[in-house]
């Protein structure tokens, strides 16, 4: 893969910087608000969301209290049943990994190739995901910690949240994570309920859900 930058570039303006990005799917609106402590990743999503580059673009990779992921271009022309996931523009961006922006509920993180590959963790230039996740109680991020998490304490604040609103939590430090959803939770958990071809199939969706466009928005 290419290095950042070697992509077409649009002008990106300090009002976009200002602005929301809309996604309208086939299953209603999400409304994500990008963060400017990962200018890279920013930047980026805000240059494809004016190219048009994720209209008619599908939610390829859907796992219920996880994920849902999108951002494939392949998937705009692929057959029912076909494997996706592999497609993007030709270039990593590196990673922007921030202690404060962590995997709660409605997070918009990055896609990226394995550790083994991919030691910097340098993001996908086009894949991202948006977290769904779960509830957990405190005895479970306890387990957590010791098991997945390798010693790594959760701070409290993000403890409060993951045992409200949900997450991954086992995600953070590994992913870059670059905004969030501000309107459309409610979308997140449509989406991830809908019946899978399962892990064996890549966990596409057996009925196709679309990206039908994304567009820059007035902030409210």
């Amino acid at each position: 893969m290419l290095v950042a930058g070697c992509s077409p570039k649009l002008a990106i303006t300090k009002n976009d910087r200002k602005k929301d990005v809309e996604l309208l799917t086939t299953r209603g609106s999400i409304i994500i608000r990008l963060s400017d402590s990962t200018p890279l990743h920013r930047d980026n999503f805000l240059q494809l969301v004016k190219r048009h580059y994720y209209d008619s673009i599908l939610f390829h990779r859907v796992i219920n209290q996880f994920m849902i992921q999108a951002g494939d271009p392949d998937s705009k022309r692929a057959q029912p049943g076909q494997r996706l996931g592999n497609g993007g523009p030709g270039y990593t961006i590196p990673a922007e990994i921030r202690p404060g922006l962590f995997h709660k509920k409605g997070v918009i993180a990055a896609a990226r190739m394995g550790d083994q590959v991919n030691p910097t963790k340098a993001s996908s230039g086009s894949q991202f995901y948006l977290v769904q996740g779960k509830v957990f109680t405190e005895a479970g991020l306890d387990s957590l910690e010791r098991f997945r998490l390798r010693g790594y304490k959760i701070p409290a604040a993000h403890r409060q949240v993951y045992t409200t609103l949900g997450g991954t939590p086992h995600l953070d430090n590994n992913y870059t994570v670059f905004g969030e959803v501000v309107q459309g939770l409610s979308v997140i958990d449509s989406i991830a309920a809908v019946p899978t071809a399962g892990s064996q199939g890549g966990d596409r969706p057996l009925q196709d859900v679309q990206i039908i466009r994304a567009r820059l928005v007035k902030r409210k």
